[in-house]
């Protein structure tokens, strides 16, 4: 045995796998990925005078101002017996959660050239550390929603007609499916922008387009009501299906079945391995791109 020969622990070396998930190394850098969501946790809002209080603030004052529009001045129906505010709030905490991963994975490239340039690490572990960062947020928000919930429920003289359904149970299962989706949808865009610059800069409006046509401020059925021919676009789009189903399982209101579950797992199955195949061909050339 020729005794100057060398033995590495580990060998990098480009990936050949068209999908590769590579658990193992994001478990063997795990120290990394909590570290990432700490950081993020504490930075984001570490100089801001509200600080945490913004993960609150955001949702309450977007749902009044959607009762306002919505359902004060366009006369929208959320179901019967359904506070405007909580059919609101149910639809945007559900929203934000996947808006909140999209846009904070979409930029990965950008945000993290210096030290991807620098030192090597599974670069997928930076928009999962994204993805369970607003995962925190998403509790706190959906506190936020139990909070108002019970109130609507037990400390106000009108009887609304909101009751949980026993398919609550899947609520974990809506949660991965947003956090998949989201993740999927800004591997993608992440991966385009270092070649085609000028779409970041189409993210943030495209972002609102797809939450008006993600039934987060109106139910399914009334879209389908009053535009019949083009309702199969918003039917389709699998955060639609999302939202209608948080909001049967939590408030008994919207067009929810397993089939269109299966459907929207489907989706988003296919759109993260989709960005899965794009972010593993881009991470070896793009240092040289953008």
């Amino acid at each position: 045995m020729d005794s100057n020969k060398e033995h590495w622990l580990y060998t990098i070396s480009p990936n050949q796998k068209i999908i590769d998930l590579n658990l193992k190394e994001i478990w063997r850098y795990k120290d990394l990925l909590l570290l990432f969501v700490k950081r993020n946790v504490i930075t984001v809002y570490k100089q801001t005078i509200l600080g945490p209080l913004w993960y609150f603030i955001q949702p309450l004052f977007t749902s009044v101002i959607f009762t306002l529009i919505f359902n004060n001045m366009a006369n929208i129906p959320t179901g019967k017996g359904v506070p405007a505010f909580l059919f609101n709030l149910a639809g945007i905490t559900a929203w934000n959660y996947f808006r909140e991963c999209l846009t904070g994975t979409s930029d990965t490239f950008k945000q993290n050239q210096g030290i991807f340039g620098k030192v090597y690490f599974p670069r997928v572990i930076v928009p999962i550390s994204i993805v369970i960062t607003n995962l925190v947020k998403y509790g706190i928000q959906l506190l936020v929603f139990i909070g108002f919930y019970i109130y609507y429920v037990f400390f106000t003289d009108v009887a609304f007609n909101v009751t949980p359904q026993k398919d609550i149970i899947f609520l974990p299962i809506l949660v991965v499916l947003m956090g998949v989706l989201g993740l999927g949808m800004g591997m993608v865009i992440t991966s385009m922008t270092t070649k085609y610059r000028d779409l970041k800069f189409l993210i943030t409006f495209g972002v609102q387009l797809l939450m008006y046509g993600s039934a987060v401020m109106y139910p399914l059925s009334y879209f389908k009501e009053k535009l019949p021919n083009i309702s199969w676009i918003v039917e389709y789009n699998p955060m639609t299906t999302i939202i209608e189903a948080f909001r049967f399982i939590t408030l008994g209101v919207g067009d929810y079945s397993i089939n269109k579950i299966i459907y929207a797992s489907l989706v988003s199955l296919v759109v993260f391995l989709f960005g899965l195949i794009i972010f593993n061909k881009t991470e070896k050339s793009f240092i040289d791109t953008i």
